[in-house]
């Protein structure tokens, strides 16, 4: 794949879609914090990694339509947030997401009267992640359906996903959204849902989840999302992302 650039971007704040009021992302930061070990003995640095952590900041302009960014940032909510970066919206594309905690909603207004506001996200109890698109950006499903399917590589691996939701808007009775793998795209391995890979029922949007399978765990080369239901639903936007670890990971 040739180097791209950053348009066509977008970017999700716990269900709610505020990439059309984001002027720029400043940082998009993770990994560990390095430990110094370095004895007396040593003419150079050592480190060891240290807990993780990440951060995600960006530039809004002000914009206090309902459900926009003045609307939902403005309130610094104390819990935590599902903040994610889709690079540019398509199935099988990158993706960072960071549960976290907002720091500030700080506005500056320049002498052309330009009008905009520092938002940062700084990682809770998890650090950055990027993550794969199983979705085609933000999907849209009227009735139960089941994904297009998304080619990982590697063969299977042995220590478990992370995954994330963002539900933008519902209409319906419940749904629930999984994920599904198969190890050569049902060629001759049927789909079969990933255990532990089942977020939540859904009966209301904007909302998020997060959740993350056993750590040693296989899973299959090939993933993708279906939605059913029980009661019925009319519409459901959202999105999903996935982190399917290729070494044995812990939080």
């Amino acid at each position: 794949m040739s180097k791209q650039s950053g348009l066509g971007d977008q970017l999700l704040v716990s269900g709610y879609v505020l990439g059309g009021d984001v002027q720029a992302l400043g940082n998009i930061s993770g990994g560990n914090s390095p430990l110094n070990v370095t004895g007396i003995t040593k003419s150079a640095h050592e480190r060891i990694g240290g807990r993780r952590d990440g951060a995600i900041e960006y530039t809004t302009f002000f914009n206090p339509a309902p459900d926009q960014a003045h609307e939902r940032l403005s309130a610094l909510p104390t819990g935590d947030q599902l903040v994610t970066y889709l690079r540019g919206e398509g199935i099988g594309r990158p993706a960072a997401c960071l549960n976290s905690r907002q720091i500030g909603y700080d506005g500056s207004r320049a002498d052309d009267g330009a009008l905009t506001f520092s938002v940062s996200a700084q990682a809770n109890g998890y650090g950055l992640e990027w993550c794969t698109q199983l979705t085609d950006g933000i999907r849209t499903d009227a009735a139960a359906t089941a994904g297009t399917s998304v080619d990982l590589g590697t063969g299977s691996t042995a220590h478990g996903l992370q995954a994330y939701l963002h539900v933008v808007s519902f209409t319906g009775t419940d749904v629930t959204i999984t994920i599904e793998e198969s190890s050569d795209d049902a060629a001759a391995d049927a789909w079969a849902p990933v255990t532990g890979g089942a977020f939540m029922a859904v009966d209301e949007g904007p909302t998020w989840e997060r959740l993350e399978t056993a750590r040693d765990q296989t899973v299959e080369r090939y993933l993708r999302v279906t939605t059913s239901t029980t009661g019925g639903f009319t519409d459901l936007q959202f999105c999903v992302l996935v982190a399917r670890n290729d070494v044995e990971t812990r939080f």
